[in-house]
């Protein structure tokens, strides 16, 4: 890192623009920067600062502290601007921080934002090019390049006041965060970071496994109930060693426990089985002999019931032998009913049917109608050839309507396909147009797009510019007057002055006294005191008039300021409203004429013409995706259309000699239909006629010969049923009728007649049966104590089954839950021993490792050797420094419970002891520390990829050194010029600027402070 200029504008205690070349100051290798306290030389270090990390060092940056100076005018803005070279790159960094500005309308302040430039540098062109605007980018950006934070940039490259020694000083972890970002040892850190994050994983996925070991050994535990091994089950957490075994030691004791009590309660199952047999056997003999001794009782019961019903039993039995006889003569009555319901049917169906026949037909008898019947039969069969042309007369008719609709329809398709394929290619030419336009137009938006902004700037600034030349032009009005009324302020103020200096004698005169010694010569005697004249002007008088003059004065500076500010602004809008800068040397001033500026009416009218152009081109633009898609339709469509053509005339075709056919049969069809129609209007409506009249003559027929044969069978029925009547015992059929018993009561008489005689011999059986007698002799029978006994073994034994079935399930889910264990442990085998190695190595690089003995993390033993390196580059200027006294070595011993690795001692030549670098003395730690800082900036230099610092500065220390001492370290210092680095050194020690020639100087004026650049005591810029 290099740096190459610096501008300071109302920082700090800089009123004005002050410019640090620093190329200038670093081409001596050694630079003093001076002057007299709280002039602003720690300022300019804050600058470079904030230049490139947007705010001050730690210690300098208070709350509410503010960057702007109380010097600078009103309408300067806060800024500085650093150009410098980190590695290949060029790079000028500008920042403003947030600060106070009057408000460009009404009166007060305004808070304006902060804000932040970046360029960087093209050797091949020669121009700047802006990169960002972006605080957030921008100082990403430099962080990278850099290396370093804000702190560590002040502690190695600013080495500030206070922090001097803070680095030598500094315990490990603080060097070690400096020595990484420096080195670029994040890889390191990485490894670290991953092997830990590797060992979290292999230990969490092992807790894991453990986990859900002991949750099975739980579930195991559960499932042993009261077995002796559940009241000790496994204890232990997920991770501790044994886990594993001793899980699978009680899972095998838990099994065992299982299985001798599934054998005891099948044994126990076995015997409850045997109890619950007996106690059923006693409760069926029990309820056996309870059985038999109420069936003789009831049969006792049942014969006296049995003797008492016999008289009634004796008159169903005459009265049920008669409806028997009855039910022989039944069948003749039944026919005789029945034939003469059959004559009273017919002859009203008779009745019906002939008054539907004509008159001349209603006493015809059956065979007459049947005659005729079949005569209409025959006429109507003729009719069957006519009926179905007729039929197929209305199908040929309907598919002939079918064919002239579509005829019409294909006529109409192919006059629409032929129409609408005419316009076609006008058509597809039209479409395709406007899509090739549409494309076109997206490349014409995009063009004037890039266009139109830029000229909206323009036009812009032109507006601005013109404003600010019409401001210019009165702010140089009134600076010029201003200046003439500072002018005459001046003039008045040294005639007033000129002119009390003439009547300064009677001034002094009217102050004498009699006897008192005068004020100019001291004498008591006043022989001839001067008199006032006309004219005199009194002190009084002059004061106002030096009043005048300041406050013209004044007036006449804030108007060159305005002025200066609004030709800024004006330079600035006028360049932009330039599209190239125009080079023109001779334009300093808005008033100047410069044919190059262009105006604002014709920049409105570009601006104009590019927006109407670049709206009609986006709009048209915006067509492109509808215009491609309008002709894809329409070129589909067309296909289409051709196909519908094509086959709109296959069908045409087709239809032609389908209808010749039609035509043909239509003729045929009509010549069969009237021969059959007759007199009627359809053939249908003939047959339908005949059809009615078969019908009635035949029902006709029908109901002649079924009167007649009822009649007969009336006359047989009569003289049946008087025969059966006489041959059953009875006078006449009405007394037959009266003795018969319809069915139900029939069936009834019979079914209690059975009933009594079943009931006798059910009475006489079980009365005869040998148990049934024996049973009534013994004493009662006792079914319910049996059942009392019975219900116990069977609750018994279903309380020996269910503990049965209990065993049976724990001794399986024993078994399920041990393989599952098992199989979980085999898996877990491979997870253990991964951890178990990862854990070491991340132990091991972590530094908590027995066996990395100092304690010493993976990236500070990396550190640990670019430390020594440092150390050793340190000593070399140290030794110079110090007359070979001290040295600087590093130490990676631990102390006390502190990881070892970072460790910095000095060893003291005079003693040989090595010792603290605490316990220096401030001289001694002075240079120590600067030692240690220009071999961090050699080692850093030096590395593969580290940050070259090309500039450091010193801020103060070096009154605290002896003379010797002092040319030592100068000596040291001024060696670095061999490495292309220069050194800045901060200090008012007066011998300094004696002994470096290369000074910048800042100065304290009543107005803020200034730099002046010296080379050997000439100032070369101020």
């Amino acid at each position: 890192m290099r740096l190459h200029r610096l501008e300071i504008t109302a920082f700090g205690p800089f009123g004005a623009t002050q410019t640090v070349d620093f190329d200038a100051l670093s081409s001596a290798g050694l630079f003093l920067l001076h002057g007299p306290t709280g002039a602003g030389k720690t300022s300019v270090l804050d600058a470079v600062c904030f230049a490139l990390y947007g705010s001050v060092p730690g210690v300098r940056q208070t709350p509410g502290a503010s960057l702007r100076s109380d010097h600078a005018p009103v309408g300067t803005y806060t800024e500085v601007l650093l150009e410098l070279t980190v590695g290949d790159r060029r790079l000028e960094i500008t920042r403003r921080p947030a600060q106070q500005r009057p408000k460009r309308r009404g009166t007060g302040f305004t808070t304006e934002k902060a804000q932040t430039w970046l360029r960087e540098y093209d050797p091949a062109t020669g121009a700047w090019n802006g990169l960002s605007r972006s605080h957030q980018e921008i100082g990403e950006e430099i962080t990278q390049l850099l290396g370093m934070s804000r702190e560590q940039f002040c502690q190695v490259v600013l080495l500030p006041q206070g922090d001097f020694a803070r680095f030598l000083r500094a315990d490990a972890e603080a060097r070690g965060k400096l020595l990484g970002r420096l080195f670029d040892t994040r890889r390191f850190a990485a490894v670290e970071e991953r092997l830990a994050d590797l060992r979290r994983v292999a230990e969490q996925r092992v807790r894991e496994g453990d986990e859900r070991l002991l949750a099975l050994a739980h579930r195991m535990a559960q499932a042993a109930g009261a077995l002796d091994a559940a009241r000790t089950p496994v204890e232990g957490a997920a991770g501790e060693p044994g886990l594993a075994a001793a899980v699978l030691t009680w899972a095998a004791v838990a099994r065992t426990e299982a299985r001798e009590a599934l054998d005891v309660a099948g044994l126990r199952l076995a015997a409850a089985e045997r109890r619950r047999d007996d106690a059923r056997t006693a409760l069926d003999a029990e309820r056996d002999l309870a059985a038999r001794q109420a069936r003789h009782a009831d049969a006792l019961r049942r014969r006296e019931t049995i003797a008492e019903r016999a008289p009634e039993r004796d008159r169903l039995r005459a009265a049920l032998d008669r409806g028997v006889r009855a039910d022989r003569v039944a069948p003749a009555l039944a026919l005789r009913r029945d034939a003469e319901r059959e004559q009273a049917a017919a002859r009203a169906a008779l009745a019906r049917s002939r008054a539907q026949l004509p008159a001349d037909l209603a006493d015809a008898g059956a065979e007459q109608l049947a005659a005729l019947e079949n005569r209409l039969r025959g006429e109507l069969g003729g009719l069957e050839p006519a009926r179905r042309a007729e039929h197929r007369a209305a199908v040929v008719a309907e598919e002939r309507a079918v064919l002239a609709w579509e005829a019409r329809a294909d006529e109409e398709a192919l006059r629409d396909a032929a129409d609408w394929l005419a316009g076609w290619e006008p058509r597809r030419a039209r479409l395709a147009g406007h899509a090739e336009a549409a494309r076109d137009a997206v490349a014409r938006a995009e063009h004037l797009a890039g266009r139109l902004e830029p000229a909206r700037r323009r036009l812009a600034a032109a507006r601005r510019r013109d404003a600010l030349a019409r401001g210019a032009e009165a702010a140089e009005a009134r600076l010029a007057e201003a200046r003439e009324r500072r002018n005459d302020a001046h003039e008045t103020w040294l005639d007033v002055k000129s002119r009390r200096l003439e009547g300064i004698a009677a001034e002094l005169a009217a102050g004498l006294e009699a006897d008192a010694p005068c004020q100019v010569c001291g004498s008591t005697d006043h022989p001839a005191p001067a008199r006032t004249t006309a004219g005199h002007v009194d002190r009084a008088t002059e004061e106002a008039a030096y009043a005048a003059y300041t406050a013209a004065e004044e007036t006449r500076t804030a108007a060159e300021r305005e002025l200066a500010v609004t030709r800024e602004s004006w330079a600035a809008a006028r360049a932009e409203a330039r599209p190239a800068p125009d080079g023109d040397p001779a334009a300093t001033g808005p008033t100047a004429a410069h044919a190059a500026d262009p105006a604002v009416e014709g920049l409105a009218r570009e601006v104009e013409e590019l927006t109407r152009l670049h709206a009609e081109a986006h709009a048209l633009a915006g067509q492109a995706h509808t215009a491609r898609q309008a002709l894809a339709r329409a070129e589909h469509e067309h296909g289409e259309r051709v196909a519908a053509q094509r086959e709109a005339e296959r069908r045409v075709a087709a239809r032609t000699s389908r209808r010749e056919a039609l035509d043909q049969e239509q003729v045929a069809l009509d010549e069969e239909v009237d021969r059959g129609r007759g007199a009627f209007a359809t053939v249908a409506e003939h047959a339908a006629r005949l059809e009615r009249r078969i019908d009635l003559l035949t029902e006709a027929a029908d109901t002649v010969r079924a009167a007649e044969l009822a009649d007969r069978r009336l006359k047989e029925a009569d003289a049946r049923l008087a025969d059966a009547a006489y041959q059953e015992g009875f006078a006449t059929p009405d007394e037959a009728a009266e003795a018969f018993l319809g069915e139900g009561e029939r069936r009834g008489a019979e079914e209690r007649l059975r009933v009594w005689q079943a009931e006798e011999a059910v009475v006489a059986d079980r009365l005869a049966e040998p148990g049934t007698a024996a049973a009534a002799a013994l004493p009662p029978a006792d079914p319910a104590a049996a059942e009392a006994a019975h219900t116990a073994a069977e609750r018994a034994l279903r309380e020996a089954d269910s503990a049965l079935a209990a065993a049976r399930e724990r001794a399986a889910d024993l078994t399920d839950l041990s393989r599952r264990a098992a199989a979980e442990v085999h898996r877990l085998g491979p997870l253990r021993e991964e951890y178990e190695r990862v854990a070491r190595l991340a132990a091991l690089t972590a530094g908590t490792s027995a066996e990395n003995e100092r304690r010493m993390r993976l990236e500070s033993y990396v550190l640990a050797a670019r430390l020594e390196q440092v150390a050793a580059a340190a000593t070399a200027r140290l030794l110079r420094m110090s007359s070979g006294r001290y040295t600087l070595v590093h130490s990676d011993a631990r102390s006390g419970a502190k990881r070892a690795g970072l460790g910095l001692h000095v060893v003291d030549a005079w003693t040989g002891n090595e010792r603290d670098t605490a316990t220096l003395s401030g001289g001694e730690t002075f240079f120590a520390s600067l030692a240690l800082a220009l071999g961090l900036a050699d080692v850093v230099t030096d590395e593969a990829g580290g940050v070259r610092l090309d500039t450091l500065f010193i801020d103060e220390g070096f009154g605290s050194l002896d003379e010797q001492t002092l040319d030592e370290v100068l000596d040291v210092l001024d060696s670095l010029r061999e490495r292309d680095r220069s050194v800045g050194i901060v200090s008012h020690v007066g011998d300094l600027r004696r002994r470096i020639p290369a000074q910048l100087e800042v100065v304290k004026e009543r107005h803020g402070s200034a730099v002046r650049l010296r080379a050997g005591g000439d100032a070369l810029n101020g």
